[in-house]
């Protein structure tokens, strides 16, 4: 719950439940014409001479009848983890086969360093201790 919000209430102050004003007007007006936009997908749907326009229009009458058809995520099965997400040009591959002090001894290797008395001696925050 983000600081300073109070039980019941959402980031911007409104309580849960109440209608958005901002937006109330225009899903009033759309609401209005949805049945003529329905007759004219039906119209399209059955009438149009174009393939693509009928398919459209019947691919929005289902998604307004059943919602929307529910899409997979892919990946390799055998190793979930290294499934990779490609954020704005850079690859982020899953989690490394190495635990933290792992990881923190190879950084400073990598580095040609040495770590820091604190660093070499472990946590001290009490975690992770045998």
């Amino acid at each position: 719950m983000p600081r300073g919000a109070k039980p019941g209430e959402r980031r911007g102050g409104r309580k849960t439940g109440t209608p958005n004003k901002a937006t109330a007007e225009i899903k009033a007006l759309a609401a209005e014409h949805a049945p003529a936009i329905i007759k004219e997908l039906v119209r399209l749907a059955t009438k149009a001479k174009s393939e693509a326009t009928r398919v459209a229009a019947g691919k929005e009458l289902l998604d307004r009848a059943f919602g929307k058809a529910p899409q997979a995520l892919v990946g390799d099965p055998k190793n979930p983890l290294a499934a990779q997400v490609t954020m704005i040009g850079r690859t982020i591959d899953g989690p490394p086969n190495e635990t933290r002090e792992q990881w923190i001894a190879r950084a400073y290797r990598e580095l040609g360093v040495s770590p820091p008395a604190a660093a070499a001696a472990g946590p001290t925050n009490g975690r992770n201790r045998s």
